[in-house]
């Protein structure tokens, strides 16, 4: 994929191209199609052999056509045998029955061997471009899931996949066996007659060809208007039925079938100019080779009647003709299919040409694990839009295998922290992007080195304890001298402030902090930048599919497959079998209601699970989370839609998964939150009070105090 500085999404090719001038329109157009051709190649070439096969069938079965007549010329030109001799008896009934239709019966048998050898590689290259567009959309980040819109985007994808097949066969089994006719049809003319023929034919030809083409490409603005209109029209549609209860809930039935028919009647009115269109190419198209039949024909009468000529040479003109104009006929529905197609493949190749807001760094590495990690956000600032910043400067640290819970107002930026954890966004203060080998080579006299100062990050992982026995001038002191880390998180210039003998030893081992964060690592960290890190490892520094893997979240919203129940469970870990997906129910409270659905753990749970409650829905969350059993686990809101006996019995669950985890809990329910070996209270993007719950409540006019007592006086 080509560096990009913006997030932004690829213009499609005929949008950028609509601003400008008619012809450079269709210079664009041409460009973009021969560009959608060279994308295409590919993935027909594998199959090159299948190719070159059904090619050699398509020839012979040409062959075996363009032989028809010359066999009609013989056979009539036979025909001066004298009525009721026993030779019209024999030679000519059963020459021309058994002659003409074994060569008919050739045609057919090669161009149906050609379709079964080709039929392999059409359906290969259309799974390939299928797969690698779904893959390319997974790979995408959130912010164009978000931005996409559903209903257009599938038939997108639809009308590209078949537009593969589409391309394939109007090409192969059309245009070029009719060129390849057109090339033998004209030799022959040519060896066996006078030029004029060729002449004629090719004329007509060019005709044909220059006012189909010139037409096609005025038609083509029409037909990708009524796509996008019909691609509207489906997506309006989809939106509409996914809603379905929103829908019922404000009775806007009649609206909704009100918007869907303005789509509707747009779409129709745009159809209606396209077949208009169509009508006026065909009948020009059809004016030329009527006008070419009558020309080529008279010459021919001309011919017989002069003596130059025989019987079967009319005949024979007359049916190469028929056989050339016929496929001809078609060739303005063939173009515009043609181009259709190409137009529907360029936009599903235009989402694979979509950049990767997220990507991972070249010779990104996996972050490996041993048991639950340490996970820190450094003064990370953020916003969904440059001009709407959401977190300001956030930073704080969750020690491994401890429980750190964000509270606080809704939109003050708590899910953020998750989306962020997960990297379905980066930090917006982020340093610069660089290699694994420059952030190697970076300075070690100018920033962190992780493991010896000397800058060699090769050094085998140390155990905390360990980090700290070192003596102060061969590495980085991490903790109190004394081995004690679980010294209460301070800012950085409390820590810096504290003395040598009593506190953290941040940055080099000069004490100077003014490059770094503070954690054992090989890059030099201005204060101005931010990052959030696990185990001292910037997220951005390794592959997401490996943060990913270490990261498990019950989200506030839960949204299941229209699939079973159980494979909803198993979708936290799709190998672990039956038994483990009830073992994961019965921790969440959930085996109970569906052992006592009809059809159990093979119940389907409908659209998006709305077959299941709220709460139905958030303990099958609980329990695929739970099966997947990761080292750091997100809980957002994780118990918001359950009863209090429900959500009393399931936090106990939640905290004996917790257990031994590093945890990330977001709440409103101050009561979920107490055990928590810090809290945070974060207020719109910045975080105003932090510590435990006893000193957080005892605090006088603190924000969680205020919170703790009004929702006390909700309960009561």
């Amino acid at each position: 994929m080509r560096p990009s500085s913006s997030s932004s999404a690829t213009s499609l090719p005929h949008a950028t191209a609509a601003t400008a001038s008619p012809n450079g329109q269709a210079a664009t157009a041409r460009g973009s199609d021969w560009a959608t051709l060279r994308r295409l190649l590919p993935y027909l070439w594998q199959y090159k052999w299948r190719v070159v096969i059904a090619l050699s069938f398509m020839v012979a079965a040409k062959m075996a056509n363009v032989s028809v007549p010359l066999l009609l010329k013989q056979l009539v030109d036979a025909m001066t045998i004298k009525p009721g001799s026993v030779e019209a008896l024999l030679v000519v009934p059963l020459g021309l029955l058994l002659a003409y239709g074994g060569l008919r019966l050739s045609t057919a048998i090669f161009t149906e061997l050609r379709e079964l050898v080709f039929a392999k590689a059409t359906e290969g290259a259309t799974r390939s471009i299928a797969l690698e567009v779904f893959g390319h959309l997974h790979a995408l980040s959130l912010r164009f899931h978000l931005d996409r819109q559903t209903g257009g985007m599938t038939r997108d994808i639809e009308r590209g996949t078949r537009g593969v097949q589409s391309l394939i066969s109007y090409s192969l089994y059309s245009i070029v066996p009719t060129l390849i006719e057109v090339a033998m049809v004209l030799a022959l003319l040519g060896t066996q007659f006078d030029m004029g023929y060729v002449w004629i034919t090719l004329v007509a030809l060019v005709l044909y060809v220059t006012f189909t083409v010139i037409v096609t490409e005025w038609r083509t603005r029409f037909r990708r208007e009524m796509n996008e209109l019909e691609s509207a029209s489906q997506t309006r549609a989809i939106d509409s039925l996914l809603n379905y209860e929103t829908v019922k809930y404000f009775n806007n039935e009649t609206f909704e079938a009100r918007r869907y028919d303005e789509a509707l009647e747009k779409l129709r009115r745009a159809r209606i100019k396209s077949q208009t269109t169509l009508s006026m190419l065909n009948a020009g198209q059809q004016l030329v080779i009527a006008t070419a039949l009558v020309l080529m024909l008279w010459r021919a009468t001309q011919g017989v009647v002069a003596g130059d000529l025989t019987l079967g040479d009319l005949v024979m003109i007359n049916a190469f003709m028929i056989q050339l104009y016929i496929p001809l006929g078609f060739l303005g529905v063939l173009y515009r299919e043609i181009k259709q197609s190409l137009t529907d493949l360029d936009k599903m190749f235009v989402l694979l040409e979509k950049e990767r807001e997220i990507a991972d760094l070249p010779g990104a590495t996996d972050l490996v694990l041993d048991g639950p990690p340490a996970v820190r956000f450094e003064n990370v600032r953020f916003g969904y839009e440059p001009s709407r910043e959401i977190l300001h400067g956030v930073s704080f640290e969750i020690p491994a295998g401890k429980t750190v819970a964000v509270v606080g107002p809704s939109g003050s930026g708590k899910s953020t922290l998750a989306r962020l954890l997960y990297r379905f966004y980066d930090v917006t203060n982020g340093e610069p992007p660089r290699s694994a080998a420059a952030r190697v080579a970076a300075s070690p006299g100018g920033g962190f080195a992780l493991g010896r100062p000397d800058g060699d990050i090769d050094e085998p992982p140390r155990s905390a304890a360990a980090r700290v026995a070192a003596p102060h001038g061969d590495g980085f002191a991490l903790g109190r001298p004394d081995g004690d880390i679980d010294e209460p998180p301070r800012s950085a210039a409390a820590r810096v402030a504290a003395p040598p003998g009593g506190g953290f030893t941040l940055g080099r081992p000069d004490g100077d902090t003014g490059s770094g964060s503070g954690l054992p690592n090989s890059e030099q960290v201005s204060d101005d930048f931010g990052r959030i890190t696990i185990n001292g490892l910037d997220i951005r520094h390794v592959t997401q599919a490996s943060v990913r893997q270490a990261i498990g979240i019950v989200p506030q919203d839960t949204v299941l497959f229209n699939d079973t129940i159980e494979y909803n469970i198993l979708y936290g870990r799709p190998d672990a079998g039956h038994d483990a997906a009830v073992e994961a129910a019965r921790a969440a409270h959930i085996h109970g209601f569906i052992e006592r659905l009809p059809k159990g753990y093979a119940t389907p749970v409908g659209e998006r699970g709305l077959k299941l409650s709220g709460g139905e829905k958030q303990r099958v969350a609980i329990a695929r989370t739970l099966l997947k059993n990761p080292p750091i686990v997100i809980f957002d809101e994780a118990t918001s839609a359950l009863d209090s006996a429900n959500e009393r019995a399931i936090q106990a669950e939640l905290r004996s998964a917790a257990r031994n985890k590093t945890s990330l809990v977001i709440a409103h329910r101050l009561s979920t939150v107490v055990d928590a070996h810090e809290i945070l209270v974060l207020v719109n993007g910045d975080i105003v009070e932090r510590g435990r719950h006893a000193d957080l409540v005892a605090r006088p006019g603190g924000a969680y105090a205020e919170m703790w007592a009004l929702q006390q006086v909700s309960q009561e």
